[in-house]
């Protein structure tokens, strides 16, 4: 079935939800275990993603942060971001080119991209964790393997759309 979507705006300036997090998160607990200082650009930028809907970039972040009253410089949104995604705390979702993208960390997974409306949807990993595939020959120490399916997400089938042909499809 097709994700039910729903709007909840801050100061009307960003749609927002789903969100990414259906639980409350406690980022200053979350900022502490991951021995990080707690500041107030990350307390907000942790807590901004958290809502964000589906795989923000660094420019969604910060126009979060300020539909929250929160005023953060852009390099300190990036460099936040940095820091909490070497902590562990988020996730860069791996999408192919264009605008990085962030996620609040959870289980490993993947990702598909609908060729269609662009949109980026979670898919689980069969193993759940890193590296959930090697290589056949020995090429190094592999940590960490990412999937990026391409095709139509269910949205776009239901509108009855035929599925394009690999290649093919909206540019991003």
């Amino acid at each position: 079935a097709p994700p039910v979507l729903y709007t909840l705006s801050l100061h009307d300036a960003l749609p927002l939800c789903p969100p990414q997090v259906t639980e409350p998160i406690d980022a200053n607990e979350l900022l502490r275990s991951a021995g990080l200082r707690v500041t107030r650009a990350r307390l907000g930028v942790l807590e901004t993603l958290a809502v964000l809907e589906g795989h923000p970039t660094t420019e969604d972040v910060a126009k979060g942060l300020g539909a929250r009253g929160i005023t953060v410089s852009r390099a300190s949104v990036f460099n936040v971001l940095a820091d909490l995604t070497a902590a562990g705390l988020v996730m860069v979702a791996d999408a192919g080119p264009g605008s990085t993208r962030y996620e609040i960390a959870t289980e490993w997974h993947h990702h598909l991209v609908c060729r269609n409306c662009g949109s980026i949807i979670d898919v689980p990993c069969a193993k759940g964790t890193k590296p959930c595939m090697t290589p056949d020959e020995a090429v190094g120490v592999v940590d960490e393997a990412q999937v990026i399916y391409r095709g139509m997400c269910n949205s776009c089938l239901a509108l009855g759309l035929d599925p394009p042909l690999s290649g093919e499809g909206r540019a991003r």
